[in-house]
Formats: structure tokens, C-alpha cells, sequence
């Protein structure tokens, strides 16, 4: 990772944290607990190793997922933010602000990876505003998603 700061946070921006130093290896795991900790295919992590993290706001939630792990997710949106072992922490890498720079360079828990997961690049793919049939429902569509970066106006005062 190039910059030696880095910020990100849950989706409702409950919880957010800072990352100071340089941040170990980017993964992809595919273990069963981590499709079920992010309810998705797999679950992209970036080793903290020696980089101090702050909680700048909020406390994250955890769940002891076995007898060695712990995951952390914030407790009012749910997004997953930590993997926590006894050799150190990982924080998912699309919590980040900028994700972009954090390409997975291994994948781990392969015995578990799904069957169609390699397909799905080659599925065919849109923009958002392609799909008609939801175009006046997006047309209005107002996020209620934290921005990309620190901010002291947030949440909002009316959400719902």
C-alpha cells in the first residue's frame, strides 16, 4: 500500500476507523466463515501487521466466529470490518475509503470456494441507469450511505 494513512468505516458510518503505516498483504478467503461473515462469495482482506488502528467513531460489534476468531461489524448496519486471530487483525478491504489501491494478491480457503465464483467475470454486464424496468425507481433514489471520507456532519438528522 503506498499511502501510510487510510480511513473507511461502515456504511451508515456508525463505526470508523484510521490506519496508520503500511498494511500487510490483501487476500481473498473463501472459507465457509467468511462467505457467512460477509454473506457473500468470499470475504477481500487486507493484513493490518504492524499499522495502528484507531477507532475514530463508534465501537465496533464482534462475534466470536470459532475458538480463535473474532469478526467485527458495526451493530446498527451490519457491515463486516474486522477478521481478528491470534497472529492479528485483517479489516475488509471495501470498507476503506479508497479500496481501489488494495488488489488481493492470494486466495485462502479454497476447499470452500463456490463453483461459479470464476464465471463471474465472464457474466454479461450494465451500468446501473441500463436496467429500464427500474429506471423511475433510481431516478429518485436518495443514499443514505456514509460518504467515502471523514466528515463531522454525519449521519444525517432524518434517515427514514
Amino acid at each position: 500500500m503506498a499511502d501510510d494513512i487510510q480511513t473507511g468505516g461502515c456504511q451508515c458510518g456508525t463505526v470508523r476507523f484510521r490506519v496508520e503505516g503500511k498494511l500487510g498483504d490483501a487476500s481473498v478467503c473463501h472459507c465457509r466463515m467468511c462467505q457467512k461473515a460477509s454473506g457473500n462469495f468470499y470475504l477481500p482482506l487486507v493484513s493490518v501487521r504492524a499499522a495502528k488502528v484507531t477507532w475514530t467513531r463508534g465501537e465496533r460489534k464482534r462475534f466470536q466466529s470459532s475458538n480463535h476468531v473474532w469478526r467485527g461489524f458495526c451493530g446498527e448496519c451490519g457491515t463486516p470490518l474486522t477478521y481478528e486471530a491470534p497472529d492479528g487483525m485483517a479489516l475488509a478491504i471495501a470498507a476503506f475509503d479508497k479500496p481501489e489501491g488494495m488488489a488481493p494478491r492470494i486466495q485462502w480457503g479454497l476447499e470452500a470456494k463456490l463453483p461459479y465464483v470464476d464465471n463471474v467475470p465472464r457474466l454479461p454486464g450494465e451500468e446501473t441507469m441500463a436496467d429500464t424496468d427500474a429506471t423511475s425507481f433510481l431516478a429518485d433514489l436518495v443514499s443514505y450511505q456514509h460518504p467515502d471520507h471523514d466528515t463531522d456532519t454525519w449521519p444525517p438528522e432524518e434517515r427514514r
